[in-house]
């Protein structure tokens, strides 16, 4: 077991250079299995989540290879079971993807209900009625989720609520159905576009990605080619609030400032400075931070795996916060590891109360998912003496090397074994 221990109240200063996205990683390398030829991904994160992916391929028979660029080739012309191991699955949020793209390739899917972080029921309702609207036959069996179309065929689908997972999957399993599929309500998230830009640039045609209407007309084959992802916009996000909450100056590169906008603003509402460049923002802090009230909504709005992290800034804030989860309902599992650290939130609802205090202190907590992981070392980062963070596997599910990022910063934080 690894933990993290974080002596606080060092301002971060400097660069950092952001990972590739890991959100468009995990649904783009599923999106690989229905390809008809090899291809080249560019900007694929170190992480844990894109480890376990990459191992699910290589046992349904995919030929995976990476390096230390961050660049991994798949070449899946040798996968031939349309169904996918639950030991692996069940640590891995992102399992669904699989569905929609095994029933596009072999019209059978068997994959294990979603595992992952543990914030709130994960419905896959939506996937359903779009795969049965597609065609398939959808059951659950025994934590299994069994699909199977004798044809995959052209429909028009709304979604009743804006789900990312849903719209990615539908995309996937709509590439090569005949006809134009139209998904309606669709999610806009940067890794929903990056996920479409990846299955054009193998040979599909989708349109409208990034709207709430999105076009995919099948096509035949899918011959492969090269495509580099995007920065991670949740990384990029982590680090601006740990330069605000720690009083630094830091400057995150390989990022888009556009899809951050929604941060920028609040950061700049909360009295924290930034400028912004072509693919970088620098953040400095010169005075105390303003309270503020958040909302975390879908793509464009505040983003929900930003939530716990703008907590920790917002403990420091004079007079009373409130933050709205707008998306997970157990988003606030991370509020009793703060309050160990002398924070002052009161949960009601769907809602954080957060009254602001001088400074944290540092104490034993843990990481109760991946967002919250992080949350909990810039708590440490921002904090008054000593933390020590446990639970870290979580947070290496999605920061590729955090420790090392931070301190190249100057943070005085290291991995320890026990």
């Amino acid at each position: 077991m690894e933990k993290f221990v974080i002596n606080g109240l060092r301002q971060l200063k400097g660069e950092v250079s952001i990972s590739g996205c890991k959100n468009a990683a995990v649904a783009v390398l599923p999106a690989a299995l229905l390809l008809d030829g090899p291809c080249r991904i560019e900007n694929i994160p170190d992480i844990k989540d894109v480890d376990t992916l990459m191992t699910i391929l290589k046992e349904m028979g995919a030929e995976v290879s990476s390096d230390d660029s961050g660049t991994v080739t798949v070449d899946p012309a040798k996968v031939n079971t349309y169904r996918a191991d639950y030991d692996l699955l069940k640590s891995l949020r992102a399992s669904y993807y699989l569905l929609g793209a095994l029933l596009s390739r072999f019209n059978k899917a068997e994959v294990a209900f979603p595992g992952g972080c543990d914030f709130g029921f994960r419905p896959i309702d939506q996937h359903i009625k779009g795969f049965e609207a597609l065609g398939a036959t959808v059951s659950i069996e025994h934590g299994v989720v069994k699909a199977y179309a004798p044809k995959l065929a052209s429909s028009q689908i709304y979604l009743d609520v804006v789900s990312v997972g849903a719209t990615i999957n539908l995309m996937l399993a709509a590439v090569k159905a005949e006809g134009t599929t139209i998904i309606e309500n669709a999610a806009k998230e940067p890794h929903v576009v990056d996920t479409a830009n990846f299955l054009n640039a193998m040979g599909a045609n989708i349109k409208g990605a990034g709207t709430d209407v999105i076009r995919i007309k099948g096509v035949d084959r899918l011959p492969g080619g090269s495509y580099s992802i995007i920065p991670d916009q949740i990384e990029a996000g982590t680090f601006m609030i740990a330069a605000a909450a720690t009083g630094g100056d830091v400057v995150v590169r390989n990022m888009i400032p556009k899809h951050l906008e929604s941060l920028s603003a609040k950061l700049r509402e909360m009295n924290v400075n930034l400028e912004e460049g072509e693919d970088w923002i620098r953040v400095w802090r010169s005075g105390d931070i303003n309270k503020a009230a958040i909302k975390t909504l879908p793509y464009p709005g505040f983003p929900t795996d930003l939530h716990p992290q703008i907590a920790v800034l917002l403990c420091q804030a004079e007079g009373t916060s409130t933050i709205t989860e707008g998306v997970w309902d157990l988003r606030f599992q991370y509020v009793d590891e703060l309050k160990r650290m002398g924070a002052n939130i009161k949960v009601e609802g769907r809602m954080a109360v957060i009254e602001g205090i001088t400074h944290l202190t540092g104490a034993p907590i843990k990481a109760t998912d991946l967002r919250a992981g992080a949350a909990m070392v810039l708590a440490g980062l921002a904090a008054k003496g000593k933390t020590e963070v446990y639970n870290i596997k979580y947070i290496d599910r999605g920061y590729e090397r955090i420790e090392k990022k931070l301190q190249s910063l100057g943070a005085d934080i290291e991995r320890v074994s026990e």
